[in-house]
């Protein structure tokens, strides 16, 4: 079963995307459940009383009455890192604050049904990739086993490598060649000799420095257009 929640206060758009999602869920076979929210507010309530991980999906309208979509896209972002959002839209403008919320896509307003369900598909199907991957990291005591996705970014000291994380920082012996290989496929990037980041949580880009997690790290001469291509390639959902 996939939990939708529909973050819309136009009840012509409630219903038309209710009626896509049924039509959708015929079509390719998957169960789905929606949850319908009128206002940003109302859904980050049902969040905080809600057990993490309780939406798959949410799709928000951006300009509502009460609060904002991209207002409670921040404040969801703070409960659920992995909750997909998809934002409600006749404006494209919003496509680059988006990033800064992790939001796969847009669903422009008017919408048609056939853009609609390729979109469905995509964040559907990121759903069903997601599976939980990890690196062996040979550190002084032993080997320690670190998730993939909680790194932040690996920094070359020397002959030893540092790993920033969500559990805290990490120095183990290594080459950033072999480390680069490791994790290229999963949505990292070697930004110059001495940092590989994790697009997923890149922040934003401004004037040679990437933002992540409050810092910021120096992109080369030599990889600012490569980069800048991985990190759109990231937000689209295409990965190599």
């Amino acid at each position: 079963m996939i939990n939708i929640a529909i973050v819309e206060d136009e009840k012509l758009y409630v219903s038309q995307f209710k009626e896509y999602i049924s039509r959708y869920e015929k079509e390719s076979g998957n169960r789905i459940n929606v949850s319908v929210f009128p206002d940003g507010a109302e859904c980050l309530d049902k969040l905080e009383k809600a057990d993490s991980g309780y939406y798959d999906m949410i799709l928000m309208d951006i300009q509502m009455k009460y609060m904002d979509g991209m207002t409670a896209a921040e404040q969801i972002r703070k409960l659920d890192s992995e909750v997909i959002i998809m934002f409600i839209t006749n404006m494209t403008q919003y496509a680059i604050r988006g990033y800064e919320v992790d939001a796969l896509d847009y669903v422009v307003k008017p919408v048609e049904y056939f853009s609609f369900s390729q979109k469905l598909d995509r964040a559907i199907g990121r759903l069903q990739n997601k599976k939980k991957v990890f690196v062996s990291i040979p550190v002084e005591d032993g080997v320690l086993k670190m998730e993939i996705d909680d790194i932040y970014y690996v920094e070359s000291m020397g002959h030893s490598l540092i790993y920033r994380t969500k559990k805290g920082e990490f120095t183990a012996r290594g080459t950033m060649k072999d480390m680069e290989e490791i994790l290229s496929p999963y949505g990292f990037f070697r930004c110059n000799k001495g940092y590989i980041v994790n697009l997923k949580y890149v922040d934003g880009v401004k004037e040679g420095v990437c933002l992540i997690n409050d810092e910021e790290l120096l992109i080369s001469r030599a990889k600012k257009k490569p980069f800048m291509e991985a990190l759109v390639n990231y937000m689209s959902g295409v990965t190599e």
